[in-house]
């Protein structure tokens, strides 16, 4: 169960906008507020205050229903153009899933503004990659798996200085030296897949746990099947 806090900070000084389907804004990019839109300079921290680089926050419009997103510098800032008059969710990409954390509300004021927003998190150090599957009994990845695989290569691309562990857990069916040789068939058969995506072999480790980490009764199968799974566990960012 992820546990994660949440700090926003808002003070309203000058604003900005941007009328694209989606608006992805990287560090780099230097805006500036308009009548019609808000500039938001975003921070992202930890519970410590530290700042989180490379992390991905998506706000999306309740009303119009637009996209847009940034990735946080090696301060933990960037800054983003969002339409006046609408209301903000506000998630934050991990690595299987975008989480809605809080709503952030841009008023229709006149005039350019600025609004300062600060976001502080303390994401998990396991996720769990609930769309990876396997052949029953097998270790040989399922056609349904590419999508949160792909989805991890991308923000190891992204966090080029992440290293992870890809722990392979079972349930209680069968022998102990059966269940864990299986889980360290599938944690390899993950490591590889992200090796053949380009993920150098160094940032990625694999670990079969058999069925010692149980997260679930293994007396039922909506037990067994939760523990039947695979893990990303963080070694460093």
């Amino acid at each position: 169960m992820k546990t994660i806090k949440l700090l926003i900070l808002l003070m309203a000084l000058n604003i900005v906008v941007f009328g694209q389907k989606k608006q992805v804004v990287t560090p780099k990019q230097v805006l500036s507020p308009t009548e019609t839109e808000v500039l938001v300079n975003v921070t992202v921290t930890d519970t410590k205050n530290v700042p989180r680089k490379k992390d991905i926050v998506i706000m999306i419009g309740e009303t119009s229903k637009k996209t847009f997103s940034g990735v946080t510098d090696s301060l933990g800032k960037f800054s983003i153009l969002l339409p006046k008059g609408d209301v903000y969710k506000i998630k934050y990409r991990d690595f299987t899933d975008s989480i809605v954390y809080s709503k952030f509300e841009v008023a229709a004021t006149a005039g350019k503004y600025t609004s300062e927003l600060t976001i502080q998190i303390e994401p998990p150090k396991t996720y769990t990659l609930e769309n990876v599957l396997f052949d029953t009994g097998l270790a040989t990845l399922k056609a349904s798996s590419d999508k949160a695989l792909n989805d991890l290569v991308a923000v190891m691309k992204l966090k080029n200085a992440l290293v992870i562990e890809i722990a392979g857990h079972t349930d209680n069916t069968g022998t102990a030296a059966v269940n864990l040789k299986l889980s360290q068939d599938r944690a390899d058969a993950v490591r590889n897949y992200l090796i053949k995506k380009g993920i150098s072999a160094k940032r990625v480790t694999a670990k079969g746990y058999g069925d010692t980490q149980p997260v679930a009764d293994n007396t039922t199968e909506a037990g067994k099947a939760k523990n039947r799974r695979t893990e990303v566990r963080i070694i460093k960012e």
